[in-house]
């Protein structure tokens, strides 16, 4: 590495200001002009100065910058290859560009409240997006009380504090439900994982059941992770023991196509003796056969949501909810 001698007095004579001048616009300072933090920048790199430790959140001219963090869910951190999270994480990336700001993924994933502490302390960025709550509501209470400017993408939760931006999965979990039993469905098997959304959309399910007057059965309720692989393990073990279905809402389009093809191997065809409603309108629900029948959660206006809770933080902004539409497509046959 390159040794230096060079200090913050040399660096202010060379550009004609003061060391209280450099020392502010290496430190990216808001009363520093763009003009003279470019200058001195470009005489600390051309003279060596070791200023990486005092370098700014964000390339300069940029608004800001902001780290997105995926905690841990069901004990393993939430795989960042989930084709939902992908369109999200995208998502997030245009809005943060039309800010004019700079985003990065974080490698952590919090575990507990001192991981969310390290995670919005020790970054020099203007804010954090948690994608996902996992079973850190109470941690994350106990961050807003006293740290740090962070939004969550989930679900709202009974006393919650902390600014969220999410889907109304209790009407989402009704609305996949109910278009099923307008279809004369009635062993209708819910999919899906433990994480509040997830709940949610279980709640909004069985309040569906209810109304029409369909009896809950405790053995189509199904827990399974994030995965595709465990939604179609789970659907065809549910064949396996000669379980009567004729309709699955899963919690997400990934445990609906697992479902789909446990279905298709097992000799059920879909949409004619099951049919299935996922939940996100991922890209693959449209490109999938046959073209999955969904609840939409619009990721676009999503990754703006977020970014604009974090860019604009100074207000007070409740939770925000996306709509929930029902998309229709082959998947239930009408």
């Amino acid at each position: 590495m390159t040794q230096s001698n060079t200090r913050l007095e040399d660096l202010a004579k060379m550009a004609g200001v003061s060391t209280s001048t450099v020392s502010r616009a290496l430190n990216d300072h808001p009363l520093i002009s763009l003009k003279t933090k470019k200058k001195i920048w470009a005489l600390a790199r051309e003279n060596h100065y070791p200023f990486r430790s005092s370098m700014p959140a964000a390339p300069l001219g940029s608004e800001g910058s902001i780290v997105v963090v995926t905690p841990h869910m069901q004990g393993r951190p939430l795989p960042l290859s989930h084709p939902f999270f992908l369109e999200l994480l995208a998502s997030i990336g245009e809005a943060a560009r039309a800010r004019d700001c700079d985003f990065t993924v974080s490698h952590t994933a919090p575990r507990d409240f001192d991981d969310l502490v390290a995670v919005t302390t020790t970054s020099r960025a203007k804010g954090v997006i948690f994608l996902g709550q996992s079973m850190l509501h109470d941690e994350f209470n106990r961050l807003a009380d006293s740290n740090g400017n962070f939004v969550v993408w989930g679900a709202h939760l009974p006393g919650q504090k902390y600014r969220s931006v999410g889907s109304d999965n209790l009407l989402g979990g009704r609305r996949a439900t109910l278009h099923l039993l307008r279809l004369g469905r009635r062993r209708i098997a819910f999919l899906g994982s433990s994480d509040p959304e997830a709940m949610q959309r279980r709640q909004g399910y069985l309040e569906a059941l209810e109304s029409s007057g369909v009896a809950f059965d405790a053995a189509l309720d199904v827990r399974v992770d994030f995965g595709f692989e465990s939604a179609e393990s789970a659907a065809a073990k549910l064949l396996a023991r000669g379980q009567e279905i004729d309709g699955i809402v899963a919690t997400s389009d990934l445990i609906a196509l697992g479902a789909i093809r446990a279905l298709r191997k097992g000799g059920r065809a879909v949409p004619k003796d099951v049919s299935v409603v996922g939940y996100d309108d991922m890209l693959l629900a449209r490109l999938s056969t046959p073209a999955l029948t969904t609840i939409q959660q619009d990721t676009a206006e999503a990754g703006r949501r977020l970014v604009s809770q974090v860019m604009d933080s100074d207000s007070e902004q409740p939770p925000e909810y996306l709509p929930t539409n029902l998309i229709v497509r082959e998947s239930c046959g009408a």
